[in-house]
């Protein structure tokens, strides 16, 4: 029995070394490689949407403006109304007017939102605003091409509300992706941002 367990120790002992010893001399792995489709320079894209007067809206309608997208929805109860205010308070500071860039709304409660919806919506902010929404498959795939999430959240006693990416995208007058405006960014450095999309 002694003997076994000998063995079996030095069994143990010299699998450990072997262990360490490929383990030193393994040389370090390469860095993974990129994923295809993650450059966030591939953002966007063109789209053709329902705007707020039940027609159909084209992205092409923005070509040579810049424009700040964000997806939200018309029962939001804080993040959606909260950010496009605050778009609309640095548009107003920033003092090159209401053209200066688009203010886009894209739905991700389809179901809900209608064109109607969002024109009421739009409205609220004292500056234009484009509500966009759309068909379920329609929203998805904007949501796709602009790097999107959104998901229906069940509430107690009924009804639903919608977890989405609360970033604002911006995007040149040749609908290249710029930069984004975080919720927890200051207003300097999003009107700096602005600046420089608008120069």
């Amino acid at each position: 029995m002694r003997r076994v367990r000998l063995f079996l120790w030095i069994a143990v002992g010299i699998a450990a070394a072997l262990a360490a010893a490929l383990l030193v001399l393994r040389p370090s792995a390469p860095p993974a490689p990129a994923m295809a489709g993650s450059s966030v320079t591939e953002l966007g894209g063109p789209f053709t949407l329902t705007g707020s007067d039940g027609q159909p809206f084209a992205s092409s309608r923005l070509a040579g403006r810049p424009f700040a997208i964000f997806f939200g929805f018309t029962h939001c109860p804080d993040v959606c109304p909260t950010t496009l205010a605050r778009l609309a308070r640095l548009r107003k500071a920033l003092g090159k007017g209401d053209n200066s860039f688009a203010i886009l709304l894209v739905s991700v409660d389809p179901e809900r939102d209608t064109p109607a919806d969002m024109g009421r919506y739009s409205a609220l902010f004292g500056t234009p605003v484009i509500g966009l929404t759309g068909s379920p498959a329609a929203i998805e795939q904007v949501k796709k091409q602009y790097g999107i999430y959104s998901k229906k959240v069940p509430q107690p006693g009924g009804g639903y509300t919608v977890d989405h990416s609360a970033t604002v995208l911006l995007f040149d007058g040749a609908g290249h992706f710029a930069a984004t405006i975080a919720t927890d960014e200051g207003d300097a450095a999003a009107l700096d941002k602005l600046k420089a999309l608008t120069a």
